[in-house]
């Protein structure tokens, strides 16, 4: 059952006596603002994914080392990192349309803030913020559907997935494509900021509080969970952020400098580069299937055999040095696993972790233990890059780290999951 409400951006809390006065929202009205909750995530994606290609060009604007780009193709993680917790704890006390659609604001603003850096202080600042808006809505986002859709939430979140994908896939090639019509790589960050900015105005009166403010605990009160660990910080919720924890060093480790190790190491053009990468965008939407997946097979075992999938793939990339056909196909495997499979059923098997009630703090989780260590994969990598070359470093990083996520998977019980059959 949906309900809805006139449109509030107000800081308050959404009680159930607020959400049982709202009149029902239709479908159409759903649809409309599931699609500009899924458009904007896709801006988010774009926002970080245009970064990388544009790298080589930001270096060389800047003087900037391998280190300090490596550092900074992800350390907007960081700022979502630091929104991750904070914004749990808010979605669970007030309005989750509120906090997206500030969150939309502001990394909106610090993605046009981006050009207008002088140096590696400012720009490290305005990327950091950038994050920190891009965690808020993550949050936000996934909490939100999640109560909605609490009996589809792998599907719904896999369709989300495909948002995302396609602003990684897009990305590189509009930036990539504006920063050579214009001869500057700033015109893509006004773009893609105003862009969010503009979905931002129209979530205010198209995206309803039915949508957004929907009762998980409401859906399931039928069932009791009396089986589950009474907090939200139990075995399976820190087996899983440890998982998280491992695949964002891994995975955006190999997002922020695999353009750089294209181009400077099999020596791709940035062309064919930004193909590569968004061919890693056209693997991660297959998020639809892999969040289906999800709702119906045991989800720690198909994250255990994405993760070893992700090692396998990587192998491949640092080791046979394939051309662009071949590095393609690749790519397109990696965002298949790494962003389709291994995204969405983390997120949504930490959402399922937790009793109904706690998911805000599980979404907050979610950010923080997947994106905190990743805003430092790319200065990592880097260092290992410069240490010996860009095979051991992808070994290591890529291959080998993936795991000890299958390690720490081992101990998840979905017999405690809240969608378990009782």
């Amino acid at each position: 059952m949906t309900h809805a409400a006139q449109v509030d951006t107000s800081a308050v809390p959404a009680d159930e006596t607020q959400e049982s006065s709202r009149p029902p929202v239709s479908r159409t009205m759903i649809g409309v603002g599931f699609l500009l909750i899924v458009l904007s995530y896709m801006v988010n994606a774009m926002d970080r994914q245009v970064f990388p290609p544009l790298l080589p060009n930001i270096r060389e604007e800047y003087g900037f080392s391998l280190e300090q780009g490596g550092l900074l193709a992800t350390n907007f993680t960081l700022g979502m990192a630091l929104a991750g917790l904070p914004a749990g704890y808010l979605l669970d006390r007030f309005r989750r349309k509120t906090v997206l659609l500030v969150s939309i604001v502001i990394y909106s603003l610090g993605t046009m803030a981006t050009p207008l850096a002088t140096g590696f202080a400012d720009m490290t600042l305005y990327r950091v913020v950038s994050g920190f808006g891009e965690g808020m809505q993550s949050a936000a986002i996934f909490a939100a559907i999640g109560a909605f859709f609490a009996h589809r939430r792998g599907l719904a979140f896999g369709v989300i997935g495909v948002g995302y994908s396609i602003g990684v896939f897009i990305a590189p090639l509009i930036g990539v494509g504006l920063t050579g019509m214009h001869g500057t790589w700033h015109s893509p960050f006004y773009l893609f900021g105003a862009a969010g900015l503009l979905i931002a105005a129209a979530s205010l009166f198209l995206v309803k509080t039915g949508l957004t403010e929907h009762s998980a605990e409401k859906v399931a009160s039928t069932r009791t969970y009396e089986y589950m660990p009474a907090s939200a910080y139990n075995r399976n919720t820190v087996a899983l952020a440890v998982h998280a924890v491992i695949s964002g060093v891994a995975i955006y480790g190999f997002l922020g400098l695999y353009p750089t190790y294209l181009i400077t190491s099999l020596h791709y053009t940035a062309e064919q580069a930004a193909l590569a990468m968004s061919f890693l965008g056209f693997g991660g939407m297959t998020a639809v299937f892999g969040g289906w997946l999800g709702d119906r097979f045991n989800q720690r075992n198909l994250l255990m055999l994405s993760l070893l999938a992700v090692s396998a793939i990587s192998a491949c990339i640092y080791e046979t040095h394939a051309g662009v056909g071949v590095q393609c196909v690749l790519a397109f495997l990696m965002g298949a696993f790494g962003l389709g499979f291994i995204y969405p059923n983390t997120n949504s098997a930490l959402q399922r972790a937790v009793r109904p009630g706690q998911i805000g703090r599980a979404s907050g989780l979610f950010v923080t233990s997947y994106y905190g260590p990743a805003a430092f994969s790319g200065l990592l990598f880097a260092a290992l890059v410069d240490s010996s070359d860009w095979t051991r470093a992808g070994l290591l990083q890529v291959t080998a780290l993936p795991l000890l996520g299958v390690v720490a998977l081992a101990f998840v019980r979905t017999s405690q999951f809240n969608n378990a059959v009782r």
